[in-house]
């Protein structure tokens, strides 16, 4: 009987994750984010519901956590670096959106291995998932001014 056979779970590989996980743990993110706007419900009830209720054996567990309780933790002055930059008073931006909007804030203040473009990109991404039919429009726009104000190294034309 080899360690592995008595299905003990195993640590999962070091080195990058992948794309695939990161992006579950996003769209798991937002979805915790969206419920906390309307049932207030403690963030960490919400991360042990999502854990319990979820396949979470394909989601980057730490990068949905690190989302989920970063966002929340920093709501207030996500909401500050956004409000330049949108048409609208933030009561009246729609949930998903507001969500997916504070998420690409977080990752572009706080997760700098994440390159800009894909930060927009996976915004654009769930708010066409999610989203109502012009959502990724408004995301796009969003991240992207924020972009260039967070990243402006990586943002400048070379």
């Amino acid at each position: 009987m080899s360690a592995t056979d008595d299905n003990t779970p195993q640590p999962a590989p070091t080195g990058q994750p992948k794309a695939g996980d990161r992006r579950r743990a996003r769209a798991l993110a937002m979805q915790g984010l969206y419920q906390r706007h309307f049932s207030k419900s403690s963030i960490s009830d919400i991360e042990a519901e999502f854990m319990v209720d979820n396949d979470m054996s394909k989601v980057d567990q730490l990068y949905f956590r690190d989302l989920l309780r970063g966002v929340h933790r920093e709501q207030a002055d996500l909401d500050k670096l956004l409000e330049p930059f949108l048409d609208r008073p933030l009561h009246e931006v729609d949930p998903i959106e507001l969500a997916i909007v504070r998420l690409g804030a977080y990752e572009l203040k706080h997760r700098l291995d994440v390159p800009y473009k894909v930060v927009i990109n996976e915004g654009i991404e769930m708010a066409k998932r999610f989203g109502g039919t012009e959502g990724h429009k408004f995301v796009n726009s969003i991240l992207d001014k924020l972009s260039r104000r967070l990243r402006l190294a990586e943002t400048r034309p070379r």
